[in-house]
């Protein structure tokens, strides 16, 4: 996505931005337009808000994601009919990421969703998809439900990193140790605040997201920071959000998955339930894809010669082009210059050597294991 200064969004009236906008001046943020959004690359440094969060733990400011809420008699087989994972699992007060596919099996979207009672879901959506998974959702509209963007009604913070139960549970009058991974409350209080708390994230480490009223958030975001400071909390960006995702080799949008990356090239299959009792959009392709062998893997790399391998960047085998990076970056934790490939599955065996081409040059690099990174527990 395209970058720009943090002069330029002042002159842009075209943004959008969270109700912490004003507050990221307030902690040192630089901003920047993030697909149309003004949010914050980062606050001090994005390698001290990394290790933050793999050792202490961080505040990001989420707010921008999109929620879509579906309720109704037909919910569920309107949900199942959509997503790839199955819906039918879930109980109240749980979560499940999931995929929406097209017909040809590409990915419209990945996402979360979280029952709230019987025939009341809400679903969590990446930002820059807000619009077309909404208008994607009303095409298949049936039966006795509503579905409606309510984006503009939640905010939402991410608390991430080993300390994030302790720093939240000083504030919080619930136990937050009843709340389990992929699980959430609602009407949990925060300090004067009412929140849904759910133990998820996109960091590869243990942590919350907190959903509450836009109105609310910038007092829960001082509050926390406040609570956490002494901990070792701090505000954190963008950039360590990427960098920390891509250690744990949590899919982005955009770069792991596209209307040309299905889920299963990607590597999330296990949001993928081919057998599912009811057929959803993008199945049969699927099934087709599955059966004839998954053609492209999502595979790690590790850079053998001095160079970093980037999104979009060529990848060979001889003079075979084989695939490209989706994601790649100098690893904060591991100090290695790492990637994630899509390439050929015939090449996608551990230990095969490939090469980058980085500036007009092939650089050696290796196929390795993925999680790059992979939490203690």
């Amino acid at each position: 996505m395209p970058l720009r200064k943090k002069e330029e969004i002042e002159l842009s009236e075209n943004l959008k931005h969270t109700a912490l906008f004003d507050s990221y001046k307030t902690y040192g943020g630089k901003t920047i337009d993030f697909g149309g959004w003004a949010l914050p690359v980062q606050f001090s440094s994005i390698k001290d808000e990394h290790e933050a969060v793999r050792t202490k733990a961080g505040l990001f400011d989420v707010s921008h994601m999109g929620e879509i809420i579906v309720r109704g008699e037909d919910s569920l087989a309107y949900l199942q009919k959509l997503l790839t994972n199955d819906i039918s699992k879930l109980q109240d007060g749980q979560a499940q990421y999931s995929a929406m596919c097209y017909e040809d099996g590409g990915t419209v979207d990945d996402l979360l969703v979280y029952k709230i009672a019987l025939n009341d879901y809400l679903l969590v959506v990446n930002a820059s998809n807000i619009e077309k998974d909404f208008d994607w959702m009303q095409k298949f509209v049936i039966g006795n439900i509503t579905v409606h963007n309510v984006s503009d009604s939640y905010g939402q913070l991410a608390l991430q990193g080993p300390l994030a139960e302790t720093v939240l549970q000083r504030l919080a009058t619930e136990n937050l140790a009843e709340i389990g991974f992929f699980k959430f409350k609602t009407n949990v209080k925060i300090g004067d605040f009412d929140a849904l708390v759910s133990r998820t994230g996109y960091t590869g480490e243990d942590g919350f997201e907190i959903y509450a009223k836009p109105s609310e958030i910038v007092a829960l975001w001082d509050l926390i920071l406040k609570e956490g400071k002494d901990d070792g909390v701090l505000p954190c960006g963008l950039g360590a959000r990427d960098t920390l995702r891509f250690e744990a080799c949590l899919a982005l949008y955009g770069q792991e998955l596209s209307k040309d990356i299905s889920p299963l090239e990607a590597g999330i299959g296990f949001a993928v339930k081919l057998k599912k009792e009811n057929d959803f959009i993008g199945q049969k392709a699927l099934v087709e894809q599955k059966e004839a062998g998954i053609p492209r893997k999502l595979t790690g790399l590790e850079m053998i010669d001095k160079g970093i391998p980037r999104h979009g960047y060529a990848i060979y085998k001889d003079d075979q082009q084989i695939g490209e990076v989706t994601t790649g970056t100098q690893s904060p934790t591991l100090k290695k210059n790492i990637g994630l490939g899509l390439i050929d599955r015939n090449f996608s065996e551990l230990g095969t050597e490939v090469e980058v081409e980085i500036r007009g040059k092939r650089l050696k690099a290796i196929t390795v294991a993925t999680p790059f990174y992979k939490r203690q527990k």
